[in-house]
């Protein structure tokens, strides 16, 4: 997986003024763009998009102050107007590209990035391979904005809606793995971008026969290979945190990648005010 995004920094370095085709790159390296997109976020910290901005303005600064026409700047690093290119380098410098020709910054570069591999293993991710076949998702659902860190005040808001006795009734109507009340995000961005929208449903699992209420929401999910990480301590931090130990330690590690598909929060215990808890991370996994 390194290589592969270390080739797919290269690509894009090759073509600052096209579109970087993950999926056609992350095929010919043997994995896929879902993958590739999904792991370069969670260890760049940024979505291949923002990062190929962030690299066509940083090259596109200098361009402006060697003094070539704006027009052809901007044609050059794939926008179809100087208007395009401006709004972009200024969201990427802070300054208008005429401030930074006129006075040469200020400036905010983005360096090339290199994704290199460190093992620690001091610390034994608690981690299991579970195959099921397919079931539901049910349960009330809403789009909410994706947020990397702390609570998301939308799907608590989201929650907290829901009469206490849905909650029991939920609960009635779990007949599968995982069980009890659940966490779902789907629809999720590749990318997972910040702020971006998904959908996330607060339910249960059942099989896929099971006669599904008319008033709640449901998700297929097909049937396939799990890893499932149990975590203990703050919350949501964290589960956060093992969340984002996946991308760094677990997967580079193991024969395994992250296929479409939901991810899932079995909350197995929790301190009564949620301060901490105990939990299940379900993510849809496929060998690679």
């Amino acid at each position: 997986m390194i290589e592969v995004l270390n080739h797919l920094v290269d690509e894009i370095e090759a073509h600052l003024g096209d579109e970087a085709d993950v999926d056609a790159l992350a095929a010919r390296l043997g994995t896929t763009g879902y993958h590739a997109r999904r792991m370069f976020s969670s260890l760049a910290g940024m979505p291949v998009s923002e990062y190929v901005r962030r690299r066509r303005m940083t090259v596109a600064a200098s361009d402006l102050i060697g003094g070539d026409d704006l027009l052809t700047i901007a044609v050059r690093y794939g926008y179809g107007s100087t208007e395009a290119f401006g709004r972009a380098f200024r969201a990427v410098h802070g300054a208008s590209h005429g401030d930074v020709r006129r006075d040469g910054g200020p400036l905010r570069s983005q360096p090339q990035l290199r994704f290199r591999l460190t093992v620690e293993g001091s610390t034994p991710m608690d981690a299991r391979i579970t195959e099921r076949p397919a079931f539901r998702l049910i349960g009330h659902a809403a789009r909410v904005p994706l947020i990397h860190e702390g609570i998301n005040p939308h799907i608590q808001a989201h929650i907290a809606s829901l009469p206490i006795e849905e909650h029991a009734r939920l609960k009635q109507l779990s007949d599968a793995e995982p069980a009890g009340l659940l966490q779902v995000s789907a629809d999720v961005d590749p990318d997972y971008t910040q702020g971006s929208e998904l959908t996330y449903l607060h339910g249960v699992a059942v099989t896929a026969d099971t006669d599904v209420p008319a008033d709640l929401d449901a998700v297929a999910v097909p049937a396939g290979a799990w890893a499932v990480f149990r975590t203990s301590g703050a919350y949501p931090a964290a589960l956060q945190s093992t969340w984002a130990a996946t991308a760094t330690e677990w997967f580079p590690s193991n024969p395994w990648r992250l296929r479409p598909g939901p991810s899932i929060v079995a909350v197995l215990d929790r301190a009564e005010d949620f301060s901490t808890a105990t939990t299940d991370l379900w993510l849809p996994i496929e060998r690679s």
